[in-house]
């Protein structure tokens, strides 16, 4: 089976809470996908199907955007971490050139068809960006702070690209305590599958430049 046939078999298009005006081909239940994965990539040893939810970092960066289109229209914006690609699609609809950054072979499935199902053009990366030299006017990430490895080293490279930089963020353990400044807040409807509550106050900050 294929990742894109992989994705069909298993999700269904649906909006996200958030962001009505974006169909994604997202998970009915939670469990027996997670547990179909597994038993599908154990060999490979690729990651959890992150890319069938539209977790709240990212449903609050893409309302945001939506909702602010002068900060992408016309200019180079890349979504670290896409996916489903819900931040790169909300910046295409915005009117940006949209990239999506993500490793995963079933997550660059999951954009393509993502991005089909919205009439938007989204460009996949799937090699790791980190440290690369920045190529972008804007990079958004959402829910990126959940671990910390990652976390230090993504944070240590966005301080020092020359571009405008959003984090949407739910509260993580490894956000950045300071460097930062808000531009929204968000309550995100979210599953008792994947978080402890009903909905998640989420944020969406900008992150300061090293001085």
């Amino acid at each position: 089976m294929s990742p894109e046939e992989f994705v069909r078999a298993n999700t269904a298009l649906t909006a996200p809470p958030l962001v009505p005006e974006i169909a994604l081909h997202l998970a009915t239940e939670v469990t027996p996908l997670w547990e179909a994965t597994e038993a599908e990539l154990q060999r490979i040893g690729l990651p959890p199907p992150y890319w069938a939810f539209a977790w709240p970092g990212g449903s609050a960066l893409a309302r945001y955007v939506l909702d602010h289109p002068e900060l992408v229209a016309g200019r180079r914006v890349l979504d670290f971490g896409a996916g489903s690609g819900l931040v790169a699609i909300a910046a295409a609809k915005a009117g940006a050139h949209a990239m999506a950054a993500e490793i995963d072979a079933f997550a660059a499935a999951a954009i393509r068809l993502n991005a089909a199902a919205n009439s938007v053009e989204v460009e996949i990366e799937t090699s790791d960006v980190i440290g690369a030299e920045c190529a972008w006017d804007v990079i958004l990430a959402g829910d990126m702070c959940y671990e910390r490895p990652l976390a230090e080293r993504l944070v240590r490279w966005l301080r020092r690209v020359p571009a405008l930089v959003l984090l949407g963020d739910p509260g993580r353990s490894y956000v950045p305590r300071d460097g930062l400044e808000l531009l929204a807040r968000y309550v995100v409807p979210t599953s008792r599958d994947l978080e402890d509550r009903d909905s998640r106050e989420t944020a969406v900050w900008r992150l300061l430049r090293e001085a």
